[in-house]
This record gives C-alpha cells, sequence and structure tokens, in this order.
C-alpha cells in the first residue's frame, strides 16, 4: 500500500522539480511598486509584460478614486451574505444590467470569481444524459467544470473545424440515446497561444446540428471588436452565441466576472450555480469600481488602440528578428521556445537579470506536455521605448540561442 503524498514528491512537474530554486523567481515571484509597465523585482526596475492589464486600468486615476470612495463608504463587509438571501443591491444589479447591454445579451449575472464561475456554470448546465464538445486547449476552469458535471464529454482539436464537426456528429448520436443536448464550449481568445477561436465557423454550423454554444471571452472582452464587446463582436457573431462569459481580471483590472444570455437560462442560473449561491456577495467597493470600470473602457476607445499600437509593434518587430510567435491575433503574445526547460529558464534569467526584461516563463501543466513559451502582454500603458528595449534584448538572445551559448543546467538565481 503506497503512501498517498508519495506520488506527489515524485512527480512535481517541469518547474516544480526545481522547486528550491524555482521559488520566488520562476514561480510566485513578486513584483513591487505601482502597477504599470515598469515594476520592481527582487530590488531592481524591470519593463514588465506580465499583467493582464491590457487598458491601464488597474491604476486609472478615476478608478482608483472609484475604489477608495467606495471602500470608505461601504467598507469591505457590505453587503454581507450571499445574493440570494441578504447581499444583493442595486448596484449589483445595475452593473449586471450594463454588462448585458454592453455584450447585447438579455440579461447577466455576477460572478464573485471568473475561474470559479466558468467551473460551476459547467456544472450547473450539464446532466448526465448531455453532451459537452469543447476545444482541446480549453482553459483550466472549463476543464474543471468538466470534472465536475456528469455529462458525457468529446474534444476536438484545437480550432480544428473538421474535427469538431466529427465529434458534434458523435455527440448528435450520443444525445438520440440518452435524449439530452450538447454543449459546445470554446474560447474567444485562447491565453496562452493567442489565436481566437473560431466562433463565426462554429455559430455557421449551429443551424446544421442542434447545438448550445457557451464562450469564454476572458482575454476577448475589452480587447476585441469595434467597441470592445470582445471576439464575438469582432467575428460579427455574437448574436448566435447562447452564453457569453468574461471575467473582470483582464481588461477590467478587477475581480469577478459575468455570464451573459437570454433572460430565462440567466436566470436559471441565478438560481442555481452552487458556487454564487452559498457564497458571500461581491463586497461593494468591488461592484462600485467595476462600474467604472465598464464606463472606462466604454467611453475611452483610445485606451484599446493604443493597445494595439503597442501589439502590433511588438509582435511585428518579434516576428521580424525571426521569433516564432505562432498564430496569435490578439494582444496575448507566446515567444515558443525549441530548447528544454534548462535553456528557457536561463533564457528568463538573462532577460530579467542583464537587461531587465520580465516575461513570464511558461509550461506544463499550463500548456501542453512538450512546449515552452515566454508569454508577453502588451498593455495600453507600455510606452515605444519598452518596445525598443524589449526587441534590443530579445536580439542578443537570439544570437545566443542559435549558437546554443546557455548552459544547459538549472541557473542558481536564489
Amino acid at each position: 500500500m503506497a503512501d498517498l503524498f508519495e506520488k506527489f514528491l515524485r512527480n512535481k512537474g517541469s518547474i516544480g522539480q526545481y522547486e528550491d530554486k524555482a521559488h520566488g523567481y520562476f514561480a510566485f515571484p513578486k513584483l513591487e511598486g505601482e502597477l504599470g509597465n515598469r515594476m520592481i523585482f527582487q530590488g531592481k526596475e524591470r519593463v514588465i509584460w506580465s499583467l493582464n492589464n491590457y487598458l491601464g486600468l488597474a491604476n486609472h486615476p478615476e478608478v482608483r478614486k472609484a475604489d477608495k470612495e467606495a471602500a470608505e463608504k461601504w467598507g469591505l463587509a457590505y453587503p454581507m451574505g450571499a445574493r440570494m438571501m441578504s447581499g444583493n443591491s442595486d448596484f449589483h444589479e445595475k452593473l449586471e444590467q450594463q454588462l448585458a447591454h454592453f455584450v447585447s445579451k438579455e440579461d447577466a449575472y455576477l460572478l464573485n470569481y471568473g475561474y470559479q464561475g466558468m467551473t460551476s456554470i459547467v456544472d450547473c448546465l450539464c446532466s448526465r444524459r448531455d453532451v459537452v464538445v469543447y476545444d482541446a486547449e480549453s482553459h483550466a476552469c472549463i476543464i474543471d467544470g468538466l470534472r465536475m458535471a456528469p455529462s458525457h464529454r468529446y474534444v476536438f482539436k484545437h480550432n480544428d473545424l473538421e474535427d469538431f464537426e466529427k465529434q458534434i456528429i458523435r455527440a448528435s448520436k450520443m444525445i438520440q440515446e440518452t435524449g439530452g443536448g450538447i454543449l459546445v464550449i470554446t474560447e474567444g481568445v485562447f491565453g496562452m497561444a493567442g489565436d481566437q477561436g473560431k466562433l463565426k465557423e462554429i455559430c455557421s454550423l449551429k443551424s446544421k446540428y442542434d447545438f448550445r454554444l457557451l464562450v469564454d471571452d476572458a482575454h476577448g472582452f475589452g480587447t476585441l471588436g469595434p467597441t470592445g464587446a470582445g471576439a464575438g463582436e469582432e467575428q460579427g457573431c455574437q448574436d448566435d452565441i447562447d452564453l457569453y462569459f468574461s471575467t473582470f481580471a483582464k481588461s477590467m483590472a478587477s475581480i469577478g466576472g459575468f455570464i451573459a444570455g437570454d433572460k430565462s437560462i440567466v436566470g436559471y442560473l441565478r438560481y442555481n450555480m452552487r458556487s454564487q449561491i452559498f457564497a458571500k456577495s461581491l463586497p461593494m467597493p468591488i461592484v462600485v469600481g467595476n462600474l467604472k470600470r465598464l464606463e472606462l473602457l466604454k467611453n475611452h476607445p483610445e485606451l484599446r488602440e493604443k493597445l494595439w499600437e503597442n501589439v502590433n509593434l511588438l509582435q511585428s518587430q518579434l516576428k521580424a528578428n525571426g521569433f516564432n510567435i505562432g498564430k496569435t491575433d490578439s494582444p496575448v503574445t507566446p515567444v515558443y521556445l525549441t530548447g528544454g526547460v534548462f535553456e528557457a529558464t536561463q533564457l528568463t534569467t538573462d532577460l530579467r537579470e542583464n537587461y531587465n526584461i520580465f516575461c513570464s516563463l511558461v509550461t506544463y501543466p499550463v500548456i501542453p506536455k512538450g512546449h515552452i513559451i515566454l508569454r508577453l502582454i502588451p498593455t495600453a500603458m507600455h510606452t515605444k521605448q519598452d518596445i525598443e528595449e524589449t526587441i534590443t534584448a530579445f536580439k542578443v538572445i537570439k544570437h545566443k540561442l542559435e549558437n546554443k551559448l546557455y548552459p544547459n543546467e538549472f541557473p542558481d538565481v536564489v
């Protein structure tokens, strides 16, 4: 009989196996100072490419003022209790109404956390008779929701429409036996690769097959579309998305999330989502602060324009210098590395220590086994100088990679 904990000690993952050296540097780093394009890491100022603060709202003066005044007026306790029992307010409902209108849906429901919310949505919607068809690179919150739900599930190859249709056909045959329905789940923007989901193409198949579509648009909300309403708006198919989900943790630089759709189905979720029914309501300062963030997101398109100016400059320069950034068509900017963990950690250390460039190193289990990327997130706060310094550093790194100048060992950075 094996000790329960023994398997964890044997398999800690790509970076976890180097926990004694990685902790505080590659994993669980501490960024200090004002949230922005430059922050302090281990006592030195660095250009920061690791914050999902797309529109720069985290430290916007109007946001800080709204947060402060709401905290002074309401405190963090109000309202007390779950919303269904004693934690509702006019402000919560106002935010829901404004979000629904912004993403062109009848109704919306606030969620305390994006990750927790999506996990609970999947579990709430799907019974043992239903079938879920989902993209292979769906975010962990979707996968964990599927683990909780008793439904059948078929996965289709990432953004592969031929395989998607194959799985829909399988699902259609399954529900003839079970009497259930089909839920398709994909993402507006895939958070690591940066490519948009094939929403328009999937929506076009709704007339051929009988399914409902749930889209996780965490990275598209606020960054894509003529008004910033997300990937569905960008691709001209928002009306065909049955349930639209996003978090406040990206463009809104806050906490929480929402699910939007037809009034009847959102009403069902409002009265049946366990993660919300049994959780304390979002505190008033967060709700009021999110109202201000949404106002700025809607009324200041120049923030989104600046974001895309930086995105286009950074991505074009990386490609021009021979880096593989995949098929991204969003602000998410992956740089694919072909060496192993040692080379990747040496490279990342070089960037941070010698060029003051801080970007995240991503390995399994965040991305599939065998892949390693540097992930850069341009924001409206970044400057042309930030990008120039970064590209200068990457040019040197390219030379070192081509000439295999990085030591084949884990760097000693603690």
